[in-house]
């Protein structure tokens, strides 16, 4: 959104994601992430050399609340989560323990609007663009997103099987998120989109009637209709277009020096299979819905 909003392939310098290619470079020696891996400014990838927001520490931004099933209890230093488990595993890449990881509180907007960070990356289902990519930088990606609608049981959008069966709907959507674009985009509705700053005003809305459906990312669609709104289901997902995969991406500093660092430990962790074992773990529910044409 964030849009489900998710993870996300390099070569050489960048990857092909949504609209145009991750930024930072992958390390050129043999290890991912080793001692001579080199992002913006080459950053040395060696534990005591990076180069981090407190000494010692590398700082984590995510929304507030965080959402399962990317997070669990809204507690993202507690592991669990994919999102919580994908920071976990990308930090120990980089030699932080887990009490050396700090969370801190970032609206999501915020994660990609213009400016200094305050955080190392930041992590909260946000898709890699290239109209993003000029506030921010990003990793290559670590999930891979698909979009879906989610309606009432028994409404009219809950019988939709095509775009052309929602055209005339009231459709919501998370503000700036992907979710939204796909609305505008490519369903393109006859009356406009509601947008909202955060999910729970989403689902609010679609409980009171004020929207006819929501367009979120497949996990979180999953998890809204089977442990929030048990009254609604899963109507369908967008089909992937062309050969860019929209994918979730974690957000650093425009400038960051870390940014072939935490490339380079993503890019391992998909390697590996870490991964795919973490969307096995936490995403397992999501795993499909008929597609809108």
């Amino acid at each position: 959104m964030r849009l489900v909003n998710r993870p996300l392939r390099l070569a050489a310098c960048a990857s092909a994601v949504l609209l145009t290619a991750a930024v930072g470079c992958a390390p050129q020696d043999e290890s991912p992430g080793g001692p001579r891996a080199a992002g913006q400014g080459k950053q040395s990838c060696a534990h005591g050399k990076l180069t981090t927001v407190a000494t010692g520490k590398l700082t984590v931004g995510t929304d507030k609340p965080a959402y399962a099933p990317w997070f669990v209890d809204d507690d993202p230093a507690n592991g669990k989560g994919f999102e919580a488990a994908v920071a976990y595993a990308v930090a120990q890449r980089l030699g932080f323990g887990k009490g050396a990881v700090e969370w801190q509180t970032v609206p999501f907007n915020n994660a990609f609007a213009p400016g200094a960070k305050k955080f190392d990356f930041d992590i909260n289902q946000i898709s890699i663009s290239a109209e993003r990519k000029h506030a921010v930088a990003f990793s290559s990606g670590y999930y891979d997103v698909r979009q879906a609608v989610i309606a009432l049981k028994g409404s009219r959008a809950a019988h939709a099987r095509s775009l052309a069966d929602l055209k005339d709907a009231k459709l919501g959507a998370q503000v700036g998120s992907t979710s939204l674009d796909v609305v505008n985009d490519i369903i393109r509705p006859t009356r406009p989109a509601a947008p909202f700053q955060k999910n729970d005003l989403a689902k609010t809305a679609l409980k009171n009637g004020q929207v006819d459906a929501l367009v979120t990312d497949l996990p979180t669609a999953f998890y809204i209709t089977s442990a929030e709104v048990k009254d609604a289901e899963v109507v369908g997902q967008f089909a992937a277009t062309g050969p860019a995969k929209e994918q979730f991406g974690l957000v650093l500093d425009k400038e960051s020096p870390l940014t072939g660092c935490v490339t380079a430990a993503v890019d391992a962790l998909r390697k590996d299979g870490t991964l795919g074992a973490l969307e096995k773990k936490w995403l397992s529910d999501a795993v499909d819905a008929p597609v809108l044409k």
